[in-house]
């Protein structure tokens, strides 16, 4: 009798925690300019992480690792160098927002890679054999 109530539960058990650990609920990081192009907003953090980063003391070097902001060259302008934005990141209720300290410029692209949302491992690639012995950031161009 034992045997018959166990493995019933334990099914049920295993379909709780892999429906539990789905992504299909979750919707992805968003980085965007804002409405006036003049800062990039980071939406839809993990709420953990954005309460822990809510929570740090020394926020600024922590999230100064987490995000960074690269002019890059384009076909129309080839000659810019690819180099780093420098600007201020602040934190707020529903996310991060980066604020440069130069404008950005009309017509150039900005590479914006975080850590931010990133996983070791998902529960699809475990079952799978799939991980990677790396995390790999986020990437993303936005055009202004």
């Amino acid at each position: 009798m034992f045997k018959y109530v166990s493995r019933p539960s334990l099914i049920c058990a295993a379909v709780l925690f892999f429906a539990g650990c789905s992504e299909a609920n979750h919707k992805p990081l968003s980085i965007a300019f804002s409405a006036d192009s003049s800062k990039i907003v980071f939406t839809h953090i993990d709420p953990r992480g954005l309460l822990e980063l809510q929570g740090l003391k020394n926020r600024d070097s922590v999230l100064e690792d987490l995000v960074s902001v690269l002019q890059t060259p384009t076909e129309k302008d080839s000659m810019i160098r690819e180099e780093p934005i420098p600007g201020k990141i602040m934190v707020t209720d529903t996310g991060l927002v980066y604020s440069p300290i130069t404008a950005f410029v009309k017509g150039r692209s900005y590479l914006v890679i975080t850590h931010l949302n990133i996983q070791f491992a998902r529960p699809e690639e475990i079952i799978k054999g799939k991980l990677s012995y790396t995390i790999k950031p986020e990437q993303k161009v936005l055009n202004r």
